[in-house]
């Protein structure tokens, strides 16, 4: 193996943007981005939902700052994987983002990303009131870490 296909192999080599990771409710949206490898997901921000109009402003704003290439939105299904009325909500509003910003949308299977978030947060002893303030954001990273480790097994 000579050094381009180890750099290959390893994923060593830069995205031309970032990829954003979102955990859309009714009342935050929890965002994430990757680093510029597409290794790792950090967190970025909870943005409490005033209207569509704003929300997405608010997503272009950090989309313009960490040059986002392509978003990651968690897709919230039922326990029996069909989808109901929060996942519903959530295809719409993404329809909406994709169309104000022409960036690609993928979806991740969210189920217990957000339980998942609670327990790191339980784990690490923080307070109830610090715990609502970042499980969203908590919530996103995980959702876009499990995106990105899946990428690196396909």
């Amino acid at each position: 193996m000579d050094m381009f296909d180890h750099i290959l192999s390893s994923r060593i080599f830069m995205l031309k943007g970032r990829i954003m990771g979102l955990d859309v409710g009714d009342k935050t949206i929890g965002v994430s981005v990757s680093d510029l490898m597409g290794l790792t997901s950090q967190p970025v921000t909870t943005i409490k939902r005033v209207s569509k109009k704003k929300d997405i402003e608010s997503l272009k704003e950090i989309i313009k700052e960490k040059q986002v290439i392509k978003i990651v939105s968690g897709l919230p299904k039922n326990m029996n994987g069909t989808l109901g009325p929060q996942g519903e909500k959530v295809l719409s509003f993404c329809e909406f983002l994709k169309e104000e910003t022409k960036i690609e949308i993928e979806f991740f299977d969210e189920r217990l990303s957000t339980v998942q978030a609670e327990r790191s947060l339980l784990e690490g002893d923080i307070s109830r009131q610090k715990r609502k303030k970042v499980i969203d954001m908590l919530a996103a990273v995980i959702i876009l870490q499990g995106y990105l480790d899946r990428q690196k097994n396909i």
